[in-house]
């Protein structure tokens, strides 16, 4: 079990400039706490195309996943990041069929691009969300009433600071970024 759940949302997908690496990042729906999975070129690519509107000519592998899944009628009820082991965010697709419940492992990225193909609610163990989730620096303590640990939301400011957030140049492409 992976305890308390807490909903998520895919807030983008990004590219980080100076190492070239590829990173999605979640938002608590309930409150200003993110959570930043890096992930691979491709598996960027596909949640971002799907985000933006954008359909491939041909179906990737997620859109053929879904689609068969769909055809034996299996449906997508949640993905779950469930745990972080070892620096690796590890993630469970929740699937129904014909009433059955079924847990599939999964990595984040395949499960999230699933998630926004099928409508899936996502979601983060709590447990997950204490040790990498990131609060905006708002207030001197946090929503928990605790104080905020400045070295943590530093290295997220590092990080967000270091993102191409420029408007339109989420990474739509297979390959590194442009420069």
């Amino acid at each position: 079990m992976v305890g308390r759940l807490i909903e998520m949302s895919v807030e983008s997908v990004r590219v980080h400039m100076l190492s070239t690496q590829h990173v999605v990042i979640l938002r608590e729906l309930e409150r200003d706490r993110y959570l930043p999975i890096w992930i691979g070129p491709w598996e960027a690519s596909a949640i971002a195309m799907k985000l933006q509107g954008q359909s491939p000519e041909r179906p990737l592998t997620h859109d053929l996943f879904a689609t068969v899944l769909e055809l034996l009628g299996a449906t997508v009820r949640e993905v779950i990041i469930a745990d972080l082991a070892d620096e690796t965010f590890h993630a469970r697709v929740m699937l129904e069929v014909g009433g059955r419940p079924i847990e599939v492992d999964s990595r984040p990225s395949d499960a999230l691009a699933l998630a926004v193909r099928t409508g899936a609610r996502i979601f983060a163990a709590e447990a997950v969300l204490d040790r990498a989730g990131v609060v905006p620096d708002h207030s001197p303590t946090e929503d928990a009433g605790g104080p905020i640990d400045e070295s943590r939301l530093s290295v997220f400011r590092d990080f967000v600071n270091s993102l191409d957030m420029e408007p339109g140049t989420e990474d739509r492409r297979e390959g590194p970024p442009r420069e």
